[in-house]
């Protein structure tokens, strides 16, 4: 998000009104024109500590002077009165919709603001662009506000925004607690709430099918849905909770959670509100079906909560589609086309949406598929298709998965499904790949490009991808994708690449200094120096191979062109054990090649093929079938170019060293105005410096060990692992400068993040040392050595459990999301298991008794007191009461916890209800009907007379909530 207006070009200590500044909106405005003229009162109250009047009028503004904001779609007659005056009517009859205009103008003795959208939903992002203009920030997990008031001093803006794509939006994933698995209603609207702020649009679910089946889309068929869409048959189905153990997780009570992390949940088997007495996992028929139409209930609330903020909305199930098997024996004859009505009438019912997708399996991503699969799958979908004629067509219809399509045609889909179901897939390699080229031999249909925001190998550590964001955007506008999603998990650590993804839907990050260069896209490097080469005129261009790699690039003119494919097999020495397809500009151009069956090992097999380029890329990709591909060496001559690449190896001969291209784009600019609004302007210039160095390059002590974001470690020495972690103490050294209490506690989170993944390493190197110990003791049978291997491991092992303290001394302050909330659970269930806990028991057996009491781990939590509010409300529909969820973990006893509360910009404050439910578990209990918009604080006192607030600076900055009519 490139935002050139930053507050303090903004604000000063001056004041520049000479009465109280006023918003101004239709007297008959719409709901989201209203809630837009309330979203501009709420941030300028929040800016100059000032509550500015609301004025509704179909006049002329008021005739005292000052400052004013005049709130509206462009079709009002206000606002067009104003842009006559203004000479801006041509300007605002332009506007469409989503799009919006900001420009202030002098009009008499007032200074005038226009927020003017096409429509309802493009004033309400005129209204939260403004907001930006203060120096308001806006993330998924919520708002960042100046933390200082001050009075306005000079308003100057002067924008159009219209956005580069059609739907912009997230793709939240479940299967683990980290993500929506977790969500209740609250967290659905809560983060709903935000993406209109982020000029978002559009939020999609993914459904896994029977074994891990998920509630969130229910199947079967119409005879077993009734009138209100509720359904009579299910089979079991759960979501991600603390008793079910799955994806790489084991059951454990929160009870048990270590360092007294368990005060943090209300009840053992912690999930989602939908699973509460249905956990681990329903199978009694009644519970099944509670489970479903408990679900189908939040999701429809939670759908029409979107769409009264102009979110569209999808959900979907993999294809070809799997029938569970109470279903199944139930309608042994049934259709899949009856199956897909049944679910599509059910959905229309119960929480209707604007898009259902169907995902193609993972399986195609790594292994690819054959044309006979392919075939069941177009089959399934056209069965789908017809369902969805006979409903009338309630919502569009649109493909997903891993990749576009197979590997041999990524664009088939395309070709053999009707144009109005739009294409769409999520980034190969866990997001390491660039955006699917195959994107840009698609037209006539929605398509859209759905990067990662976060990767779930490395799902327990921070993830800094704001430089692949901004190339994943410009990527998918130039393959001319209209939809631009990014799949995730969490929302606070992820804010840095949400916003750079949100931002660059509407204003494309500029090009790089140096033009795109040509050069390998992925892969790794392997040298056989030594290695005879039979049958090559440069046999050194054979010794180097690139392999596991995603494509090769090379930036040309349109024209003509040969490219000459070098390959070697080096490494192994039987047919079969190294299969893959290589395509260029999007045509398979050979299919399961085996380079030993061909040639044999070390012998040179060259393959020259003649294509066009037309869009100024020359794109080679290679896809897996078998194993990892690889290439020695790439030629392309025509048009005028002649390029040869020794693919992994130096210059030689005629042929140029390999290159990688550039995977991010530039985000200096990008971090400079983050960082400015997060830390302050006392750091931001080295803070900035440092997370766009840090940007696509953090460490990552973590991969898919048995289930998401294992510890992993590749047996360096601690000093080398040290020396990857300099950037702490560098964070660290700007901490004292920090000024505000907002900009403290951000700044402490992204420390203790990293003073967290520093730690995560530590304790991955200290695992790995026992290990080393233990690991000839595992092949012997002799009682002796075993045990001798126990002994010399002890130390090592209490040198792990330190490290795991360390872990928790920095995790457990970065909580204050459903996600981090997730991200603990994955220690205790995921990773401790398959470290400390089955290092222990190892131990244990070898010595032949229990361990020594210091090397129990401590249950206790010793640290500072913590408040930590996960579900964070700042739209509340009209007469709707708001539950506040407060966790606190506190070594101290708890002695008060006091929700304070008043009407947005009163003087006095109020005391809410707040009522103790479990551990460190707490609810605040608002009903506001009367009020209209409100702001809270909470405070919570301890025995030991320490006092902790939320937000930070309270109460002089406060937390509110805005009501949607």
């Amino acid at each position: 998000m490139f935002i050139l207006s930053p507050l303090l070009a903004f604000l000063s200590l001056g004041p520049a009104t000479e009465s109280q500044t006023v918003v101004v909106l239709p007297r008959q405005a719409s709901s989201l024109e209203d809630l837009a003229a309330r979203e501009v009162r709420r941030y300028l109250y929040h800016v100059t500590g000032s509550l500015p009047l609301l004025i509704p009028t179909d006049d002329a503004l008021p005739s005292e002077s000052g400052y004013a904001v005049v709130v509206g779609r462009s079709d009002r007659g206000l606002v067009r009165a104003l842009a006559e005056q203004a000479g801006l009517l041509p300007a605002f009859d332009s506007l469409i919709s989503e799009e919006y205009m900001l420009r202030t103008v002098r009009m008499g003795t007032r200074t005038v603001t226009l927020v003017v959208g096409g429509d309802d939903v493009g004033t309400l992002y005129g209204a939260y662009r403004f907001a930006e203009k203060l120096g308001v920030r806006f993330y998924l997990d919520g708002d960042v506000l100046p933390d200082r008031h001050a009075p306005l001093s000079r308003v100057d803006v002067d924008e159009v925004g219209r956005p580069k794509f059609t739907l912009r939006g997230i793709q939240p994933f479940h299967d683990f607690p980290e993500g929506p698995d977790w969500w209740s209603l609250d967290d659905y609207k809560a983060v709903l709430a935000q993406l209109p702020k982020l000029r978002m649009n559009f939020i999609g679910l993914h459904t896994y099918p029977e074994d891990i089946a998920e509630p969130t889309v229910w199947i079967g068929v119409s005879e077993d849905v009734d009138e209100k869409g509720r359904v009579r048959l299910a089979y079991p189905a759960s979501y991600q909770n603390t008793l079910r153990g799955d994806w790489g997780y084991d059951p454990k009570k929160t009870s048990d959670f270590l360092f007294g992390a368990g005060a943090l949940f209300d009840r053992d088997d912690y999930g989602t509100d939908v699973m509460r007495g249905l956990t681990p996992k329903p199978y009694d028929p009644d519970a099944c079906t509670r489970l479903f139409n408990r679900t189908g209930d939040m999701l429809g609330r939670a759908f029409a909560f979107a769409e009264e903020l102009g979110i569209r909305t999808c959900v979907g199930t993999e294809t070809p589609l799997t029938v569970p098997r109470r279903v199944r024996e139930r309608y042994p004859e049934a259709t899949t086309e009856q199956f897909y009505e049944g679910i599509f009438r059910r959905l229309s019912l119960v929480s209707p949406v604007d898009y259902y997708w169907l995902w193609t399996p993972e399986g195609w991503t790594w292994s690819g598929t054959t044309p006979e699969e392919v075939e069941r799958t177009l089959a399934d979908i056209r069965a789908a298709l017809r369902a969805l004629d006979k409903l009338g067509k309630p919502f569009a219809m649109a493909t997903c998965g891993w990749v576009l399509g197979p590997q041999y045609a990524r664009d088939l889909f395309a070709r053999e499904l009707p144009a109005d179901v739009g294409v769409s897939c999520i980034n190969r390699e866990v997001g390491m790949a660039p955006v699917e080229a195959g994107f840009a031999r698609v037209s006539g249909r929605d398509k859209w490009a759905i990067p990662w925001l976060e990767d779930d190998p490395a799902l327990t550590t921070p993830q800094l991808w704001v430089g692949r964001m901004l190339r994943d955007a410009s990527d998918a506008h130039a393959y001319g994708c209209n939809g631009l999603m990014g799949i995730h998990w969490r929302t606070r650590v992820i804010g840095p690449n949400v916003a750079a993804l949100a931002g660059a839907a509407w204003q494309l990050p500029p090009p790089p200094d140096a033009p795109s260069v040509s050069g390998a896209l992925g892969g790794k490097l392997a040298h056989f120096p030594g290695n005879r080469i039979e049958g090559a005129d440069e046999p050194m261009v054979y010794q180097h191979v690139r392999y596991d790699l995603s494509s090769y690039r090379f930036m040309v003119p349109n024209g003509e062109y040969q490219v000459t494919l070098k390959f070697c097999e080096p490494y192994y020495s039987e047919p079969g054990r190294r299969v893959f397809d290589v395509q260029i500009e999007g045509k398979t151009v050979v299919s399961r090649l085996d380079v030993f069956a061909e040639v044999g090992q070390n012998r040179a097999l060259d393959m020259t093929y003649h294509v066009s380029v037309e869009d100024g890329r020359l794109d080679i990709e290679f896809v897996p079938v078998v194993e990892m591909p690889c290439i020695a060496g790439v030629v392309v001559e025509g048009a005028g170019q002649s390029m040869r690449i020794n693919c992994a190896g130096p210059a030689v001969g005629a042929y140029a060293a390999d290159r990688e291209m550039e995977r991010d784009l530039p985000c200096d600019a990008f971090y400079g105005d983050w960082a400015l609004h997060q830390f302050g302007p006392q750091v931001a210039q080295d803070a900035a410096r440092l997370f766009a160095r840090l940007d696509g390059k953090l460490p990552r002590p973590a991969g898919w060990m048995d289930g998401p974001g294992g510890l992993w470690n590749d047996g360096r020495p601690i000093e080398e692992i040290e020396k990857q972690y300099g950037f702490v103490a560098e964070l660290e050294a700007m901490g004292p400068r920090v000024e505000g209490p907002g900009n403290l506690e951000r700044f402490d989170y992204w420390l203790n993040s990293f003073r967290y993944l520093r730690a995560m390493a530590r304790m991955a190197h200290a695992g790995h040392r026992v290990e080393e110990v233990l690991r000839p003791a595992h092949e012997s049978q002799d009682g002796e050595v075993r045990r001798n291997a126990a002994r010399t491991a002890l130390p090592l092992y209490k040198a792990l459990l330190d490290r795991l303290e360390e872990v928790y001394r920095y995790l457990l302050p970065t909580i204050g999301t459903k996600g981090e909330l997730g991200t603990l659970a994955n220690w205790e269930q995921h990773i401790l298991p398959r470290t400390v806990e089955r290092q222990r028991k190892e131990l244990e057996a070898m010595l032949g008794e229990p361990l020594p009491a210091e090397y129990s781990v401590e249950k206790s939590y010793d640290g500072p007191t913590l408040l930590c509010v996960p579900t964070k409300r700042t739209l509340l529909e009209d007469g709707a009461p708001l539950r506040i969820p407060i966790h606190v973990l506190s070594a101290a006893e708890v002695t008060a916890v006091a929700l304070h509360w008043r009407p947005l910009g009163e003087s006095a404050w109020r005391q809410a209800k707040v009522v103790r439910v479990a551990r460190g578990v707490y609810d605040g209990m608002l009903s506001c009907e009367r009020s209209g918009d409100f702001e809270y604080w909470i405070e919570v006192r301890t025995a030991d007379a320490s006092t902790v607030a939320y937000p930070a600076g309270a109460p002089s900055r406060t937390h509110s909530v805005v009501k949607l009519r």
